[in-house]
Formats: structure tokens, sequence, C-alpha cells
């Protein structure tokens, strides 16, 4: 998976700053607003919303949108959605498994939206269950390497001994973050034991993770690339997840 998280990470940095900047703050705003409808308002008492919102203040989406989406999703102000969670499974080149989580409020539209992505892009939809079995839900936080309270490069030791006793079961070096890997059920200690050591961290988020990943060749790897960015171009996709690993060297290549 080392290969996948890098690419990642990488594209999510350079989301940021280009034309799906929109994009992104908009899924971002509907995660809040989810969240606060399923746990209240209060960011002391709602650790998802308090994740929901880290994230969007570190993507710079501007306050007052934040504190819009907070009002709207808790009730306090009109105009919330009612976000359903869905999600569908397909294969994509080189049989890459994937499951597609999204957030609508008509879904019809994002049924119809992952299919052509999916059909447009050489991949496939699949019958429920028949790739979920590929992945488990696991915890994920990142964390830069410049994340040490004392202004200096964060040591993998050191982070190690601030998340081990909270439940982390591995430690990833991403090259400029690390990946801590938990149970889904132990997110949250492992980002209040980050916090409680003085050490910043990027994002927290469940996730999944494949229990076997395919190898691809650039040729490979550009076809997925294209089909999940495709995916995440729907407003009505909030997360992909593929069983893929790319080598560094192939990642290079890619990226070139």
């Amino acid at each position: 998976m080392s290969g996948h998280s890098k690419w990642a990470t990488t594209k999510h940095k350079k989301a940021v700053v280009d034309a799906r900047r929109g994009k992104m703050f908009a899924k971002l705003i509907k995660n809040i607003e989810v969240a606060a409808r399923s746990g209240g308002g209060d960011l002391d008492g709602n650790p998802t919303l308090f994740d929901a919102v880290q994230k969007a203040k570190k993507s710079s989406v501007p306050n007052d949108n934040i504190d819009r989406a907070v009002k709207r999703g808790s009730g306090v102000d009109a105009g919330g959605a009612d976000y359903q969670a869905i999600t569908y499974e397909g294969y994509g080149p080189g049989g890459v498994a994937l499951l597609i989580e999204c957030l609508s409020d008509n879904r019809n539209r994002a049924a119809t939206e992952v299919r052509i992505a999916m059909t447009r892009n050489g991949g496939a939809m699949a019958d429920p269950g028949s790739v979920a079995y590929l992945f488990t839900r696991k915890g994920v936080v990142i964390v830069p390497k410049a994340a040490s309270s004392g202004g200096s490069a964060l040591a993998e030791d050191d982070l190690l001994l601030a998340v081990l006793d909270a439940g982390a079961e591995e430690v990833n070096d991403l090259g400029e973050s690390f990946e801590v890997v938990s149970e889904a059920t132990d997110l949250i200690p492992v980002r209040t034991a980050l916090v409680d050591a003085g050490i910043e961290y990027d994002s927290a988020d469940p996730t999944f993770l494949p229990s076997m990943s395919i190898p691809l060749d650039a040729e490979g790897a550009r076809k997925v690339f294209r089909l999940i960015e495709a995916l995440e171009d729907s407003d009505e996709v909030q997360n992909v997840y593929a069983n893929f690993d790319v080598s560094d060297d192939v990642l290079d290549e890619v990226n070139a």
C-alpha cells in the first residue's frame, strides 16, 4: 500500500491548489454537515465533527463556510440536506478492486454518476459484497514529519512512543509524512494521544485498507488513476478505495 498511500497523499496536496479546489471544499462541507447531524454541533462532544472541521481548516475552507455547515447539520439553521451514505463496488483496469463511498441526497443520481465514470474509464460495477471482503476498516492518521512541537523533524521512534499505547498497529514512512494505522475504533484515542504529545497531524480518517494488493506498471497505474480521478470529480463521491500498489519507480514515471 505504500505506493498507493504516497500517490493519494501527493494527489491530495495538488488538489488543494488546482481547479478542483471548489469540489474539495464542497465535499469537506458535506462531511461536516453529516457529522453535525449525527452527533450534534458541539465539537468537544462530537469527535467525528471535530476531525471533519480540522480537515476542512487544514484545507483552507473559510471559517464562515464551516460555521454555517455546522449550524445546518445540527439544525440551528435551516437548509441542510438529508445526505445518505451509499457504497458501490466495482473493478478497474487490471482487475483492481474498488470501493466507492458516496454521500448523496439522491440515490439515483449518485448511482448514475458512478456508473458513467466507471464505464467511460475502463471500470465495471460489481455486485454488493463481491469486493468489500477484500478490504478491512481501519483508522489512518497522516502525520507530517515536521510535526514535533520543538520545531525539529519528527522521529519515527517518538511517534511510535506517543501512539502505541493508544492502539496504533503500525507506522509507515511515506516520505514527507508518516501514516499511523489502527483499528477504526482506536482512531480517536490515537488522535488524542498525538494531541496530548504535542504532535500535529494532517488528517485522521476511518478508511478501508486492502488485505492484498495488485502491483501495477506505469501504464496500468495511469489507467487506474484516471478512473479514480473521474470518480472523485463527481460531487456525489466522497472517497474511493482501491487495492493497487505502485512502486516508487513507477510512481516517479507516472508523475514525470
